[in-house]
């Protein structure tokens, strides 16, 4: 996944990256997909869900249970993710 812009470039970028990297199979398991966005100056990640995660009542667990607390986990300095359309 690489960055979408200059302005996504970010110090963090590629370790970010790892990580969505290794929970995405899990998440096309269920039909779905993540997709690295940006990640802003305050260190928030921004993520767009694709598939069957768009509009999925279990999506916000996912973004906060699963893909925020692995983040926050493995990536020091990160405050938090958000999904985008």
């Amino acid at each position: 996944m690489a960055p979408t812009s200059d302005t996504a470039k970010h110090p963090l970028w590629d370790q970010v990256a790892f990580v969505i990297e290794r929970i995405r199979p899990a998440v096309q398991n269920d039909g779905g997909d993540i997709e690295l966005v940006e990640i802003t100056p305050d260190n928030t990640v921004r993520i767009r869900m694709h598939g069957a995660c768009v509009g999925c009542p279990s999506a916000s667990m996912t973004l906060r249970m699963g893909i925020e607390r692995n983040l926050q986990d493995r990536v020091p300095g990160i405050v938090g993710v958000e999904a985008i359309d």
